[in-house]
């Protein structure tokens, strides 16, 4: 029993990439290759080009981000200065709480005590665990005259920032690429189709003998 011929399956993209590529460079010679497939393997070159270029920019504004927020931080660091606070009050919360009011959240506001600089006490709220009762040591960042400050990014922050800034840089430029290769495509059809359209209308009279019906009448 003779088996069917399996279907013809599209090509991978990458062997497609790589054909236009190809295609594009000169480096396949197609005798029966039209404008319109020469201007299509240009589109994705220049679309595998805008790729490269976009992984450029992404990388070098994620760096950029990173050595701009380092010495920030550095900066930061020399100013504060880290020191136990004990607290005095914790706020009572009746019931069992949600998760608007605090019940949920593993930090609370509490009433604490602390010294900076050496001999100078400071009473204040800060930012203890939830499981915090008078008497527990928490440890805070307060600014030169003792007051509380927001602790300063460590490398672990800043480096997380500045992968998600160029991870949405990249995806941005690469949607756009594919957006402008996209239309391109498109517009490469409708002229393809016109040209068969055309190429048809001269052609198909003298194929199915139309043509020298008409010279005979």
């Amino acid at each position: 029993m003779s088996s069917s011929p399996s279907p013809a399956h599209p090509a991978a993209l990458p062997r497609r990439i790589g054909r236009q590529l190809r295609r594009a460079l000169g480096g396949r010679r197609e005798p029966l290759a039209r404008s319109v497939d020469r201007a299509r393997a240009r589109a994705w070159a220049l679309a595998a080009l805008g790729l490269l270029l976009a992984l450029a920019l992404a990388t070098a504004g994620a760096l950029a981000g990173y050595r701009s927020d380092a010495p920030r931080a550095a900066a930061e660091r020399g100013r504060l200065h880290q020191v136990d606070a004990v607290v005095l009050a914790v706020p009572q919360h009746g019931g069992s709480g949600s998760k608007f009011s605090g019940g949920y959240e593993s930090r609370i506001e509490a009433e604490a005590r602390w010294t900076y600089p050496e001999g100078q006490p400071h009473t204040g709220t800060v930012q203890a665990p939830q499981t915090a009762t008078a008497g527990t040591t928490v440890s805070i960042w307060v600014g030169p005259d003792g007051a509380v400050s927001v602790p300063p990014l460590d490398r672990t922050a800043i480096a997380v920032s500045a992968a998600c800034i160029g991870a949405g840089t990249l995806l941005a430029l690469v949607a756009l690429v594919v957006l402008a290769l996209r239309l391109r495509l498109r517009a490469l059809e409708r002229r393809s189709d016109e040209s068969w359209t055309r190429a048809w209308a001269r052609l198909e009279p003298l194929w199915s003998g139309r043509a020298g019906h008409r010279q005979d009448d």
